[in-house]
């Protein structure tokens, strides 16, 4: 190679080793595209986190006799945590490659450091699972979803877009036909409750709600990480993939929420599924506004024809990916702009959204210390909910600020880089 190919070379890795860092730590300014490219990433991920939060503190229903949703069910149920899953499949993508998918001995290295990192984070969802707390822990099934995509590492972005696309059309009909010879079994295959340490005792049971009859069901939410290992694959430090992600994701989550509620509405999908109760007064429609979760869905193909959140539909998957999409989009032109005026616009998100781990298990403690105890005097749900609003927001943006990990991401961090370990070879 001639010392001017060297010279590029050598330019070409300082870029590469540049555009690795942290977005917590990245700073707005010139010439640090990759760096707001993660700030992004993470801004929406701390979105994600105050969504989920939202769903946690304040009511989802009215308390009239016909559950009327409130705002925050209609705008944050189902679609917070699959945003939530969709930017874990960015951060994979993004922590194995960026637009390239690892080869060789990297991609071998890559799973192992996934699956470390999969296997503290299940450790931490399952010690949580033992709390006594009337919210649906995600972890778990967050680790399992880690370890199902391993396979999927090493594709690009237009092979895991097609994958996604036949697994949000085929899973949500196998999983109908699937989930009632579970729930028919003896035990039944759904644990009822969240996942942990003494599940372990029972793997089929586990197993079983984990994918099907659970919350979050992995097996359909599979997709959720392929579309986010697609999207991270794209040139996101680009102009036009953020403006593509914000315009597509809008339109296919505005056609599958209409699409939905056409078939509901005007084709006779509701009142064919509301014969199915025997109270007539059943507020089936209110349920299919904000949650179907609890909800037996079976004895009916209509039930496939919902837009729902988490009802795992091919239609609410389409809707929530694509609200993913736009949401991802929105906060990487928001990236974008704070560079153009050299002003950290992320700064009280992406802090946040760079140690979930630690706030979600935070926020989860204090949820369940509150759990059936009267509020201190003066106090809303409201004020609870802002007041873990705020926290989050504060301690994310000062651990951003001095760029630090998260309590619970540096054993998270310390088991992906153990994984990715490779002993030098002797020659």
């Amino acid at each position: 190679m001639t010392p001017r190919g060297l010279a590029a070379t050598s330019r070409t890795a300082k870029r590469q080793a540049g555009s690795g860092s942290r977005g917590a730590g990245a700073r707005p300014g010139k010439g640090r595209p990759a760096g707001l490219r993660l700030a992004g990433i993470d801004a929406a991920r701390g979105l994600a986190l105050l969504g989920m939060m939202a769903t946690h503190v304040l009511p989802t229903f009215e308390s009239d006799t016909q559950l009327t949703p409130t705002w925050v069910g209609l705008i944050f149920s189902g679609r917070a945590s699959a945003l939530f899953a969709v930017l874990a499949g960015v951060g994979l993508a993004l922590s194995t490659g960026k637009q390239q998918a690892p080869e060789g001995s990297g991609l071998a290295a890559a799973r192992r450091g996934i699956a470390c990192r999969a296997l503290v984070v299940g450790a931490v969802g399952l010690s949580l699972g033992g709390l006594e707390v009337n919210i649906a822990i995600i972890l778990v099934h967050y680790a399992a979803l880690f370890l199902c995509v391993l396979p999927f590492i090493g594709l690009g972005a237009k092979r895991l877009f097609g994958l996604a696309a036949a697994w949000v059309l085929v899973t949500p009909v196998l999983a109908y036909l699937l989930r009632p010879w579970l729930l028919a079994a003896r035990p039944p295959l759904q644990l009822g409750h969240n996942p942990g340490w003494e599940d372990l005792s029972t793997p089929a049971r586990l197993l079983g709600d984990l994918f099907l009859t659970g919350y979050y069901p992995v097996f359909q939410w599979i997709a959720y990480l392929l579309i986010g290992l697609a999207v991270g694959r794209l040139a996101l430090s680009t102009a036009v993939v953020p403006v593509l992600l914000l315009a597509g994701g809008t339109v296919v989550a505005v056609l599958a929420k209409w699409l939905g509620i056409v078939m509901m509405e005007d084709w006779g999908g509701l009142a064919a599924l509301q014969a199915r109760f025997a109270d007539p007064a059943y507020p089936l429609d209110s349920l299919l506004q904000v949650n179907l979760a609890g909800v037996e869905q079976s004895g009916s193909w209509w039930w496939l024809a919902t837009a729902s959140p988490h009802s795992g539909t091919t239609l609410d998957l389409l809707h929530t990916s694509g609200v993913a999409a736009a949401v991802v989009g929105a906060c990487l032109l928001l990236g974008r702009l704070g560079q153009w005026v050299e002003l950290d616009l992320l700064l009280p998100l992406r802090g946040a959204g760079a140690m979930t781990l630690s706030l979600y298990t935070a926020h989860l403690c204090v949820m369940a210390a509150l759990y059936g105890q009267p509020l201190p005097a003066g106090w809303t749900v409201e004020a609870v909910y802002w007041a873990q609003a705020a926290a989050v927001v504060v301690i994310g943006a000062a651990f951003a600020a001095l760029r630090w990990r998260g309590p619970l991401e540096w054993p998270a961090h310390a088991a992906s880089r153990l994984g990715r370990y490779q002993p030098a070879r002797l020659r």
